[in-house]
Protein backbone atom coordinates (compact mmCIF):
# COMPACT_ATOMS: atom_id res chain seq x y z
CA UNK A 1 0.00 0.00 0.00
CA UNK A 2 1.19 3.33 -1.31
CA UNK A 3 0.89 6.01 1.13
CA UNK A 4 2.01 10.11 0.86
CA UNK A 5 3.17 11.67 4.42
CA UNK A 6 2.36 14.83 5.88
CA UNK A 7 4.12 14.46 9.14
CA UNK A 8 7.44 12.66 9.42
CA UNK A 9 7.31 10.01 11.25
CA UNK A 10 10.41 8.07 12.80
CA UNK A 11 11.98 5.18 10.92
CA UNK A 12 9.13 5.55 7.68
CA UNK A 13 10.04 8.91 6.35
CA UNK A 14 9.53 12.83 5.81
CA UNK A 15 6.98 14.80 5.04
CA UNK A 16 5.72 15.14 1.55
CA UNK A 17 7.64 11.50 0.61
CA UNK A 18 5.49 8.48 -1.60
CA UNK A 19 6.32 5.13 0.63
CA UNK A 20 5.14 2.00 0.79
CA UNK A 21 3.61 0.56 4.32
CA UNK A 22 1.51 -2.64 5.21
CA UNK A 23 -2.20 -2.29 4.28
CA UNK A 24 -2.78 -2.60 8.11
CA UNK A 25 -0.42 -0.29 9.17
CA UNK A 26 -1.62 2.96 6.73
CA UNK A 27 -5.71 2.51 7.17
CA UNK A 28 -5.56 1.79 10.87
CA UNK A 29 -2.38 4.14 12.24
CA UNK A 30 -1.26 6.82 9.29
CA UNK A 31 -4.33 7.39 7.74
CA UNK A 32 -6.70 7.97 11.39
CA UNK A 33 -3.79 9.66 12.96
CA UNK A 34 -3.01 12.04 10.25
CA UNK A 35 -0.15 11.07 9.41
CA UNK A 36 -0.49 10.37 5.87
CA UNK A 37 -2.73 10.42 2.90
CA UNK A 38 -3.84 7.16 0.57
CA UNK A 39 -1.59 7.85 -2.90
CA UNK A 40 -4.22 7.25 -5.27
CA UNK A 41 -3.50 8.19 -8.50
CA UNK A 42 -5.08 11.94 -8.15
CA UNK A 43 -3.31 12.49 -4.88
CA UNK A 44 0.25 11.79 -6.35
CA UNK A 45 -0.37 14.05 -9.29
CA UNK A 46 -1.14 16.89 -6.96
CA UNK A 47 2.01 15.72 -4.81
CA UNK A 48 4.01 16.12 -8.01
CA UNK A 49 2.94 19.20 -8.22
CA UNK A 50 2.98 20.54 -4.49
CA UNK A 51 7.17 18.99 -4.21
CA UNK A 52 7.98 20.60 -7.46
CA UNK A 53 7.09 23.89 -5.89
CA UNK A 54 8.77 22.79 -2.34
CA UNK A 55 12.24 22.07 -4.03
CA UNK A 56 13.51 25.29 -4.04
CA UNK A 57 12.13 26.05 -0.51
CA UNK A 58 13.90 22.91 0.30
CA UNK A 59 17.08 24.24 -0.22
CA UNK A 60 16.51 27.30 1.76
CA UNK A 61 15.59 25.13 4.95
CA UNK A 62 18.99 22.80 4.27
CA UNK A 63 20.89 25.94 4.32
CA UNK A 64 19.35 27.04 7.44
CA UNK A 65 19.47 23.70 9.19
CA UNK A 66 23.53 23.57 8.30
CA UNK A 67 23.66 26.90 9.79
CA UNK A 68 21.63 26.54 12.88
CA UNK A 69 23.96 22.39 13.38
CA UNK A 70 27.15 24.98 13.04
CA UNK A 71 26.25 26.88 16.06
CA UNK A 72 24.53 24.17 17.85
CA UNK A 73 27.85 22.36 17.68
CA UNK A 74 30.00 25.48 18.57
CA UNK A 75 27.43 26.14 21.57
CA UNK A 76 27.87 25.03 25.45
CA UNK A 77 24.62 24.30 26.70
CA UNK A 78 23.87 23.13 30.49
CA UNK A 79 21.25 21.40 32.23
CA UNK A 80 21.20 22.57 36.18
CA UNK A 81 18.93 20.09 38.20
CA UNK A 82 19.36 18.97 42.00
CA UNK A 83 22.15 16.51 42.66
CA UNK A 84 23.14 14.67 45.58
CA UNK A 85 27.11 15.09 47.34
CA UNK A 86 28.03 11.69 45.70
CA UNK A 87 26.78 13.19 42.20
CA UNK A 88 23.83 11.62 41.59
CA UNK A 89 20.88 13.71 40.75
CA UNK A 90 17.20 13.46 41.82
CA UNK A 91 15.10 11.85 38.92
CA UNK A 92 16.94 11.89 35.58
CA UNK A 93 17.25 13.75 32.47
CA UNK A 94 15.81 13.04 29.62
CA UNK A 95 15.29 14.97 26.08
CA UNK A 96 12.32 17.51 27.72
CA UNK A 97 14.71 19.23 29.75
CA UNK A 98 17.34 19.24 27.06
CA UNK A 99 14.79 20.76 24.92
CA UNK A 100 14.29 23.43 27.39
CA UNK A 101 17.91 24.21 27.76
CA UNK A 102 18.65 24.29 23.92
CA UNK A 103 15.00 26.84 23.94
CA UNK A 104 16.71 28.94 26.55
CA UNK A 105 20.51 28.91 24.34
CA UNK A 106 18.41 30.23 21.46
CA UNK A 107 17.55 27.25 19.61
CA UNK A 108 14.07 26.10 18.85
CA UNK A 109 14.79 22.25 18.46
CA UNK A 110 11.67 20.33 19.35
CA UNK A 111 11.91 17.22 21.77
CA UNK A 112 11.54 14.54 19.24
CA UNK A 113 14.21 15.28 16.94
CA UNK A 114 16.89 14.54 19.88
CA UNK A 115 18.13 11.87 21.09
CA UNK A 116 20.59 11.20 23.87
CA UNK A 117 23.14 8.73 23.46
CA UNK A 118 23.10 7.33 27.15
CA UNK A 119 19.54 8.07 28.20
CA UNK A 120 18.13 8.06 30.80
CA UNK A 121 20.82 10.66 32.52
CA UNK A 122 21.03 9.98 36.43
CA UNK A 123 24.52 11.55 37.26
CA UNK A 124 26.02 14.51 36.96
CA UNK A 125 28.84 14.94 33.93
CA UNK A 126 29.04 15.53 29.95
CA UNK A 127 26.87 13.65 27.84
CA UNK A 128 26.70 13.39 23.79
CA UNK A 129 23.42 13.97 22.16
CA UNK A 130 22.22 14.46 18.70
CA UNK A 131 19.98 16.65 16.67
CA UNK A 132 17.90 15.85 13.36
CA UNK A 133 17.46 18.96 12.21
CA UNK A 134 16.44 18.82 8.54
CA UNK A 135 16.49 15.64 5.95
CA UNK A 136 20.18 14.60 6.20
CA UNK A 137 21.23 17.15 8.52
CA UNK A 138 22.01 15.48 11.81
CA UNK A 139 24.57 17.23 14.53
CA UNK A 140 26.26 15.60 17.40
CA UNK A 141 26.97 18.19 20.28
CA UNK A 142 28.05 17.46 23.69
CA UNK A 143 26.20 18.95 26.86
CA UNK A 144 26.84 19.74 30.48
CA UNK A 145 24.79 18.25 33.93
CA UNK A 146 25.61 20.43 36.61
CA UNK A 147 24.19 20.74 39.95
CA UNK A 148 22.03 24.03 40.81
Amino acid sequence: MEVILIKNVDKLGYANEVVTVKPGYGRNFLIPQGYAILATPGAKKAHAEMVRQMAHKETKLQAEAQAVAEKLAASNVSIATKAGENGKIYGSINTVQLADALNKAGFSIDRKSLKIKDEPIRELGTFTAEANLFKGVKQSFEFDVVAE
